[in-house]
């Protein structure tokens, strides 16, 4: 079978779903793909690699390659390697961005570029897929078009091979020897007009979705707009090329638990983990204000945690109570959520290399599970709505088809991309669904601590970490009357309730979050360190600063602020440079934080290019020129969150 192998980079999980989706399919179209994450270089050499490489990268906000490809940067990056150092490398790359940001998919350009520098030479155009219009836009025709690239390849440098004939007509679409290009190769899906598991059933699923297709066709003609529900034409009527169905692997048993306490310990394993009280919490905006703002002030004095001025930190949260109440009866299983959940891998799995998944640790409930290890409002990939259908009936069944197909991409953007929607949603929006445990803990991925930036300097407030937060707040996409809070800030607002109304008491049958495990007599978290290594003050105090901050965005500059305030008390007889601050708020007089984000960074981003082109008289092409110098010379500094 004809080997390549495929590298990862990702940040959130989304470039590591991509290239096992790749893997997944490589089989299919008769390959095996070495899949590996690009930091795990004890696993290949490409310096002695003779396969073609397949690349999935994604871009952090401040346009840099993930945490896992810094060391890979930085070892090709490395001037002494000559020009011909990878002259025997043929690859093709997928980057992930979004345009919202300034440095769209700069992590796999930035790799793209090395590579050919050091002689690499692509066998296969490099694609960019936008995350603000949706990934799957790029990624599914690119990854359609990446089967008869390889096969040109291999054809190409090993001579004829015995081709199957849907390989055969796709080699032949494109006769030019240099890259394919997705475009180019976007013949027809690999993946087969509702493939099921064997062929003597496929006919009859066929014939009953077509029937399914007519029935609603005449109810839904009428309707002038679709909905995360139901479809109109042509859609409605259309026949569907759907995903194949992801393979299980996993065999779940539910055991009655032992009882033993569960820490979240076991959460994260890798990154130390700091318990810490919290010492003070505060409103920083008015009880009229569009946005909830909150100050929040740790006590660290008796842990090992440090920190300086720009660093951020992880929040281990857990999911809201309520919608894991809601998830398990939704699922039939509320009687059975204190159950010890034991995993096996099935024995006749036909996924490749199927492994169990390293977020779920062992010997813990099924609500413990739910709570603080699946990210339960995650939104769903094609493949989990593929999965799903699996277990549904009639119209749900083909809606749930429609959404992850090719012709659904404009509605699966809309309805499920765009709006949010996650698990419980699809669940309340689908009655007839009715998914085996075994599908989610396949499909979910790990829920994620958030990070948060340092509001403080450890030289006024030693002992103390302040971080700042809005309280998120949207309303669900099948229910637009329920408002829900964001997972980590719902739950921070509600463990610190009681700081700030202690007459007013919570719990979270009522709707709140899970409640944090608490030091006798004191609320706490769980905090886990997440050094930037750049995000800092000029080693130089001499050097004057310039900082832009909109709303919660200024939370890092405040520290700042306080750290040079401190040195010149402790140096008064020292030079320090001015600094100017910039933030913005909505109104003044309700969320004018400490008296008081996306498209501000762009827009930041085009003011200084304005600004640089008038005030020394060059065009646009070279005030942008010089901007990025500046951020290569680590002297102009993005922190960005989403």
């Amino acid at each position: 079978m004809r080997r390549f192998l495929l590298l990862y980079a990702t940040q959130q999980g989304q470039a590591k779903a991509i290239a096992e989706e790749i893997c997944e399919k490589a089989f299919v179209h008769g390959f095996s793909a070495d899949l590996h994450c690009i930091s795990e270089s004890d696993k290949y050499d490409l310096k002695t690699e003779t396969a073609p490489l397949v690349v999935v990268i994604s871009t952090t906000g401040t346009g840099d390659p993930p945490d896992t490809a810094r060391k890979f940067v930085k070892k090709i990056q490395d001037k002494a390697l000559p020009v011909d150092f990878f002259a025997h490398l043929r690859y093709g790359l997928l980057g992930l961005g979004d345009s919202e940001y300034t440095y769209f998919c700069n992590g796999g350009k930035i790799i793209d570029k090395r590579l050919q520098e050091l002689g690499a030479q692509h066998f296969y155009a490099t694609g960019h897929a936008d995350d603000c219009v949706g990934l799957e836009l790029v990624v599914e025709p690119w990854i359609d078009g990446l089967w008869a690239a390889l096969t040109k390849h291999f054809t190409s440098t090993r001579g004829k091979e015995k081709l199957n004939g849907a390989l055969q007509r796709a080699s032949t679409a494109s006769q030019r020897m240099d890259p394919v290009k997705p475009e180019l190769l976007h013949i027809e899906s690999r993946v087969e007009l509702l493939r099921l598991a064997d062929s003597g059933r496929r006919d009859s699923e066929v014939q009953e979705q077509n029937a399914v297709n007519r029935d609603q066709s005449s109810a839904l003609i009428a309707e002038s707009e679709p909905s995360l529900t139901h479809s109109v034409p042509p859609l409605s009527q259309a026949s569907l090329n759907i995903p194949a169905l992801p393979p299980e692997y996993l065999q779940v048993h539910l055991h009655e638990f032992l009882g033993q306490e569960e820490s979240r310990a076991s959460v994260t394993p890798v990154d130390p983990v700091f318990q810490v009280p919290i010492s003070k919490a505060v409103q920083l905006t008015t009880n009229d204000a569009i946005k909830t703002t909150l100050l929040v002030e740790l006590d660290i004095s008796k842990t090992d945690f440090s920190y300086q001025p720009g660093d951020a930190f992880n929040v281990i949260c857990p999911n809201s109570d309520s919608e894991v109440q809601h998830l398990l009866q939704r699922l039939r299983l509320t009687d059975r959520r204190e159950h010890c959940v034991v995993l096996k891998i099935k024995g006749d799995t036909k996924k490749k290399g199927a492994a169990l998944p390293q977020h779920i640790p062992e010997g813990r409930s099924l609500q413990f599970i739910l709570t603080w290890c699946l990210e339960i409002r995650a939104v769903p990939k094609k493949a989990m709505l593929r999965a799903l259908a699996e277990h549904a009936a009639g119209p749900d069944r083909r809606r749930l088809h429609e959404l992850c197909s090719r012709q659904g991409a404009a509605d699966y953007g809309r309805f499920v991309r765009d709006a949010h929607t996650g698990l419980l949603d699809l669940l309340l929006a689908f009655p007839s669904c009715q998914p085996p445990l075994a599908l989610l803990l396949e499909h979910l991925p790990k829920l994620q601590p958030r990070p948060y930036s340092c509001a403080s300097s450890n030289l006024s407030h030693p002992g103390k970490l302040h971080f700042v937060f809005n309280v998120v707040e949207f309303l669900s996409p099948t229910t637009m009357e329920v408002l829900r809070r964001g997972v980590c800030t719902g739950w921070l607002a509600m463990v610190v309730a009681s700081i700030l109304h202690p007459d007013t008491q919570v719990s979270p049958a009522e709707g709140g979050p899970a409640p944090a495990p608490e030091v006798p007599g004191v609320c706490s978290i769980s905090i886990s360190p997440r050094t930037t290594g750049f995000f800092h003050l000029p080693s130089d105090p001499a050097a004057p600063v310039i900082m832009v901050g909109p709303g919660t965005g200024i939370a890092p500059f405040i520290g700042f602020l306080q750290h040079r305030e401190k040195l010149q008390e402790q140096h008064p007889e020292g030079h320090f440079g001015a600094m100017w601050l910039f933030f913005g708020c909505r109104h003044k007089e309700r969320d004018y934080l400490f008296r008081d984000a996306k498209n501000m960074a762009k827009d930041v981003n085009d003011t200084l290019v304005e600004i640089i082109s008038k005030e020394t008289g060059v065009e646009k092409l070279e005030a942008m020129k010089t901007l990025a110098t500046l951020k290569e010379e680590k002297r102009y500094l993005q922190d960005i969150w989403s």
